[in-house]
């Protein structure tokens, strides 16, 4: 069978793998190169930790089984960390981890309080500041290297044989003797099968193709998509795990800094007119940084980088076929981090077997059919301590 995979992010290039590796002819397209989209600019947190709907926990619970197994299969320099994951509250912030700790732990999801020294070993080199009163430690989450993992899985889906090319897609015809996708400057390529990975683009190109995929596409000022992260060049630091605060969020990244993020700025980031490393946010950022260092007069220094979440308009997973009649394979997710690997085998399963992954059954695009946007439609402003 050959397919077209639009879309080369973390779940494109996941799914690009897979249908490769089980024997596929696979041609995967991205406009304009592996891993610079919505891939480039997440948190890259592995979590489960507020995804209320039963059917999405137990979707993204799978992910993160899926990352460990995914691990052990991939050469060379790891990108997966299993490294556990601490939020911290203060007093505006206690009751709200404490309800999230009490329901976690009534569904069997590892979640324990511990005390500041023994969070502090966990984490590495920061300091907890004064005004943090309960700290609750997640030991199954984890991190991504997003660049390292999509670049060892494009190379491991080329050595079972996929392609990949450079080209911006301007058209799908979804037949039912097949698949075509012309590019810009009037390249038509065939298959039998297109998986649409586009991220923030899939509304847009599957509406191409006739498919309504609802998202939240406003990329304005303060828009629900719009994400600021910070990348600290100076100092050097021993972070061991992720760790949520009241203002600012960090992860590990693979030269000993941190990426950090403070979801309350977002609403000052405008797109048109981004901030500047001197400005009043990356100031703010600085600022609330060299608090949890070990020694805040070493005055950090900070790249600014402004993603686009991928959002569907109901804040879940889709996966599936336009229709029973559709070749073209619907997958775009908020979750794509923690969700690209065990999305990648079960999507591919879907498609080269026919046979239905019971995983997936709730997340089909067919559920817009004839729903009303305001019907369907939730905010997803990410704000509050432990949110992404």
């Amino acid at each position: 069978m050959k397919i077209i995979v639009i879309g080369a992010g973390v779940l494109g290039v996941s799914v690009a793998r897979h249908l490769a590796v089980a024997g596929e002819d696979v041609l995967l397209l991205d406009q304009w190169g592996v891993g610079t989209g919505t891939t480039a600019t997440t948190f890259a947190w592995t979590n489960s930790s507020r995804k209320l709907d039963p059917d999405y926990h137990r979707l993204n619970l799978a992910g993160m089984e899926e990352h460990a197994r995914l691990a052990e299969q991939l050469p060379g320099a790891p990108s997966y960390f299993p490294s556990g994951a601490l939020q911290w509250a203060d007093a505006a912030s206690r009751q709200r981890l404490a309800d999230n700790v009490a329901r976690l732990q009534s569904l069997g999801y590892p979640a324990r309080w511990v005390t500041p020294d023994e969070a502090t070993r966990i984490a590495g080199e920061v300091r907890i500041p004064a005004t943090i009163t309960s700290l609750a430690y997640f030991p199954s989450e984890g991190y991504v290297l997003p660049d390292r993992l999509v670049g060892t899985l494009l190379a491991d889906a080329e050595q079972h044989g996929a392609r990949f090319a450079i080209g911006e897609v301007v058209a799908i015809d979804d037949r039912p003797d097949g698949v075509s996708v012309t590019l810009a400057g009037g390249r038509v390529c065939t298959g039998d099968r297109v998986v649409l990975a586009a991220g923030r683009w899939t509304q847009r190109l599957a509406a191409r193709a006739g498919i309504d995929i609802p998202m939240v596409t406003d990329v304005g000022r303060g828009a629900q998509t719009v994400g600021l992260l910070g990348y600290s060049r100076f100092p050097a630091l021993d972070l061991r795990c992720v760790i949520h605060s009241p203002g600012l969020n960090l992860r590990p990244t693979a030269d000993g800094h941190a990426v950090v993020q403070a979801l309350d700025l977002n609403g000052d980031v405008d797109p048109a007119d981004p901030p500047s490393v001197d400005g009043d946010l990356a100031g703010t950022l600085a600022r609330r940084f060299s608090a949890l260092l070990t020694d805040p007069s070493r005055a950090p220094r900070i790249d600014l980088r402004v993603g686009f979440r991928s959002l569907p308009a109901d804040g879940h997973t889709v996966a599936g076929y336009a229709s029973a009649q559709s070749r073209v394979y619907c997958l775009v997710s908020h979750s794509g981090i923690t969700l690209a690997p065990i999305l990648g085998r079960l999507v591919a399963s879907e498609i080269t077997t026919d046979q239905e992954q019971g995983l997936l059954r709730t997340f089909r695009p067919t559920r817009f059919t004839g729903a009303r946007r305001s019907d369907i439609e939730v905010d997803q402003h990410a704000t509050g301590l432990g949110e992404q």
